[in-house]
């Protein structure tokens, strides 16, 4: 008679299955559509890179109160008869950038900063249609990971709210009477400011999903706090710079003091406080605007240096690399800066330095986010 175990008599074939190790659980319990998911995103963060660039262009074109409107569902249409045209065209002649700035225009001028106004609104409302059809697809699916839900649904409701904002600030500019010429500064940089937060939003979501969930919860325990805690304030003194940047754009400063690093021959530019009260000379008084956005880079820089060093002390490879990046764009956008200023802000300087804006930025993210989620190398490739 052959020895028999213990167990025998309580266990069987089935409950033997069940009891074997299942590896990857965690993963598969947070799954989803994980790249499919990652890739529809990484659409929508090209999509938001374009706006950003084409309603840069569209500012420097002197074309966003081209069209006098709001009208979300009805103005996807363009004018498609000549009557239509000169009714959009009679419309802008009411407003105070025509009647100041843009009497000399004819109908074929008008119909060219009308395009790039209309494009700007089209390629918003396709980020909008691909942001719905991706999430809604995927939630009729079943296919959202656990927990992203909420998060998913975050782009689109700050997309929305973007829009509004839009109105609003074009809104500032569409006036009669008032001597508006172009939309308020400070509405431009809230405007700006959005569109940085969605696309910093998508990146973070981006690189989350780029990791299986098993290897975020291993590599967050060796989370680089020092490092993390100082590029999350290199971000969001990046994010004050861009702000103040669109400032200097609302008001065409930029042009106003083309000499370096001197302003009109002095450290601090003629008359910085002429406006009243005062405290519209920070919004308005251009020689003071483009002032404070360059002192406000010389401190950015400066602060930089201090994180690309803490980050070179980083144990992990990518990580120092992320920070190298970091530090190699922040010296390129200071040049551009410096290039745009001299120059008089030419609108293919100023776009390609608004461009390196959104590069800095999503680097800052992706030094950060290593910072939080170290990768881990061999000793050889470190």
């Amino acid at each position: 008679m052959s020895k028999r175990s213990i167990f025998e008599e309580v266990s069987t074939p089935q409950s033997q299955e069940r009891a074997k190790a299942q590896p990857g659980g965690i993963d598969r319990a947070h799954r989803g559509a994980r790249r499919g998911i990652r890739i529809w995103l990484s659409i929508l963060f090209g999509l938001v890179v374009a706006m950003i660039v084409v309603g840069g262009l569209t500012r420097l074109t002197d074309s966003g109160l081209s069209i006098t409107e709001w009208r979300p569902i009805a103005g996807a249409v363009p004018p498609l008869s000549d009557a239509d045209w000169q009714s959009e065209f009679d419309k802008y002649k009411q407003i105070d950038q025509w009647r100041i700035q843009n009497q000399w225009m004819e109908l074929s001028d008008f119909k060219v900063i009308y395009w790039w106004e209309w494009g700007h609104r089209q390629l918003a409302r396709f980020v909008g249609l691909v942001w719905a059809v991706g999430f809604f697809g995927f939630l009729a699916a079943r296919q959202i990971p656990t927990g992203w839900t909420r998060r998913l649904l975050l782009p689109g409701l700050l997309g929305g709210l973007q829009g509004a904002i839009g109105w609003w600030m074009v809104a500032s500019g569409v006036t009669q009477g008032e001597g508006m010429t172009a939309v308020a500064s400070y509405r431009l940089a809230t405007h700006l400011g959005l569109a940085f937060v969605i696309l910093g939003l998508l990146s973070w979501y981006i690189f989350l999903l780029g990791r299986e969930e098993r290897d975020l919860i291993q590599s967050r325990r060796a989370k680089e706090k020092k490092q993390f805690g100082l590029s999350t304030g290199l971000l969001h003194f990046s994010f004050l710079q861009i702000l103040l940047g669109a400032l200097v754009a609302g008001i065409d400063a930029g042009r106003s003091y083309t000499d370096w690093p001197l302003m009109g021959g002095q450290v601090i530019p003629p008359n910085p406080l002429m406006i009243e009260p005062i405290w519209r000379n920070f919004f308005e008084n251009p020689g003071l605007v483009q002032f404070i956005h360059r002192v406000s880079g010389y401190l950015l820089l400066a602060f930089g240096v201090v994180v690309w060093l803490r980050g070179r002390r980083s144990a992990h490879l990518r990580t120092r690399f992320a920070f190298n990046a970091v530090f190699a764009a922040l010296l390129l956008q200071m040049v551009l800066g410096i290039v745009t200023v001299v120059y008089g802000a030419p609108w293919q300087i100023a776009i390609i330095h608004q461009l390196m804006a959104v590069i800095l930025w999503v680097l800052v993210l992706r030094a950060r986010f290593l910072s939080a989620y170290p990768i881990a190398t061999s000793i050889k490739e470190s």
